[in-house]
C-alpha cells in the first residue's frame, strides 16, 4: 500500500475526496466494549507524516499522550489520548471533563492529526481531554453505503460511540460535554456523527469535509452545534461539492454536497432561519441561529450552525504549519482553525456582532 505521502503526490484529488466521506452506522446501549491492555507506545513517538506543528496558542503544558486500546465489534481499535496535566477550571464539581474525538484524513493517522493541529496543546490549556482515534485502514467508513472495503458501513459510528461511552466511564469525560471534529474524511466523520447522533455530542467541527450525497447520503436528524471551515480554494473537494468523483482503485470515492449545503442541512434539522453572512479577517463567516422548539433544541438554546469559507486556502488545515501534500493547496493565514473549534465548543452561540434570524420558537 502507497503511503499518505505516496498517494498525495500520484492522486491528490482521490486521497482528500475520499477523507470527506462521512460515516453512518448505529450502536446499542447494549455494546459494552472491554478495554484491550495498553501498548507501551506513547503518542509523542507515534509515526505521522507532519513534521510540524500548528494550531493552539494555549500556554499550558499537554500531559504526555498515550497510545491507549479497545475492543469493539471483535476488533482491537487504538487511539490516542491527552489528559490535562491537572484538575482544570472547566472542570465540574464532579470532577468531569469535556471530550474532543478528533478524526484524521484518509491515508493519515492520528499523529499526524496531532501535528497538523496541536490540538492536544490548545485542548490542555482549556481542560479538555483529546482522543485521536486510527481509522482502519488509514480511513474511515463515511458512507451508509457498504463497499467491499467496508462490508460493513456502520463499523466506525459503533467504535466511536463506544469509545465515548469508555471514556465517560473511565476518564471522567462529561456526558453533557462531548464533542467530534476532524479533516477531511475524518472532517466528514465528524459530520457523520452529528448528524446520527445529535444528542450524543454538544457540537462538532469539520475541516475541509462535507456530507455524501447518493446511495451513501448522510441526512442531519437533530439540532446540534456544528462548525465546517472550508478552503475557498481546495483542488481536492472543491468548496461546492464534488457530485462526480473520480474512480480509486482502493476504495470508492463518494460525492459530496456543497460545503454550504452541508451547513445548511445541519441548520435545517435544528429548525434555524435565515443565516447572516459576514466577511472577517481572512474568511467569511455565515451563521444559522439553531430554534429553541427543535426536538431537542432546548438541550443548546443559543445553538448556532456555522459556515467558515477561508480565503486563500487549499484543503488544509488554517493555521497550522505542517507543510500540506502537493496537491493540495495553500494553508490559510487566518483564523487558526484549532483555536476557533475549541472557542466554538464553548461557546457555540453567534459572536457579538452577528444577528442571524432566530428562526421559528426564537
Amino acid at each position: 500500500m502507497l503511503s499518505f505521502g505516496e498517494r498525495s503526490r500520484r492522486w491528490p484529488g482521490v486521497l482528500a475526496l475520499a477523507l470527506v466521506l462521512p460515516l453512518a452506522g448505529c450502536a446499542t446501549d447494549a455494546d459494552r466494549p472491554d478495554a484491550a491492555p495498553p501498548s507501551s507506545g506513547s503518542s509523542g513517538t507515534s509515526s505521522g507524516t507532519g513534521g510540524g506543528t500548528g494550531g493552539g496558542t494555549g500556554t499550558a503544558t499537554a500531559a504526555p499522550g498515550t497510545r491507549e486500546q479497545l475492543r469493539v465489534d471483535g476488533d482491537v481499535r487504538q487511539y490516542l489520548l491527552h489528559r490535562p496535566a491537572s484538575t482544570p477550571a472547566s472542570a465540574t464539581a464532579d470532577g468531569l471533563r469535556p471530550l474532543v474525538v478528533a478524526f484524521h484524513g484518509r491515508g493519515a493517522d492520528a499523529a499526524e492529526l496531532r501535528a497538523k493541529t496541536r490540538l492536544e496543546k490548545a485542548a490542555t490549556a482549556r481542560g479538555m481531554l483529546v482522543a485521536f482515534p486510527e481509522g482502519l485502514g488509514h480511513g474511515w467508513g463515511a458512507g451508509t453505503r457498504a463497499t467491499k472495503q467496508r462490508p460493513d458501513p456502520d463499523l466506525d459510528v459503533r467504535f466511536t460511540e463506544a469509545l465515548i461511552k469508555h471514556l465517560v466511564r473511565t476518564e471522567r469525560a462529561d456526558p453533557e460535554r462531548i464533542y467530534v471534529a476532524g479533516f477531511s474524511n475524518g472532517g466528514s466523520m465528524a459530520l457523520r456523527m452529528a448528524a446520527e447522533r445529535p444528542a450524543l455530542l454538544a457540537g462538532a467541527a469539520s475541516v475541509s469535509g462535507q456530507l455524501p450525497t447518493g446511495d451513501a447520503a448522510v441526512e442531519p436528524t437533530g439540532p446540534v452545534p456544528v462548525m465546517v471551515v472550508y478552503g475557498a480554494d481546495d483542488p481536492v473537494r472543491p468548496l461546492a461539492g464534488l457530485p462526480t468523483p473520480p474512480p480509486d482503485p482502493e476504495e470508492p470515492i463518494l460525492p459530496t454536497r456543497s460545503a454550504r449545503d452541508t451547513a445548511a442541512a445541519f441548520a435545517q434539522a435544528g429548525g434555524a432561519g435565515e443565516p447572516v453572512t459576514r466577511e472577517e479577517k481572512g474568511y467569511d463567516r455565515t451563521v444559522w441561529r439553531l430554534a429553541a422548539d427543535a426536538p431537542g433544541g432546548d438541550r443548546r438554546p443559543d445553538g448556532t450552525v456555522q459556515l467558515l469559507v477561508v480565503h486563500d486556502a487549499g484543503h488544509t488545515w488554517p493555521g497550522s504549519t505542517v507543510p500540506p501534500p502537493e496537491g493540495f493547496g495553500p494553508v490559510g493565514k487566518a483564523p487558526n482553525a484549532t483555536d476557533t473549534i475549541l472557542d466554538f465548543f464553548a461557546d457555540p452561540g453567534p459572536d457579538s456582532d452577528a444577528d442571524p434570524d432566530p428562526g421559528p420558537g426564537r
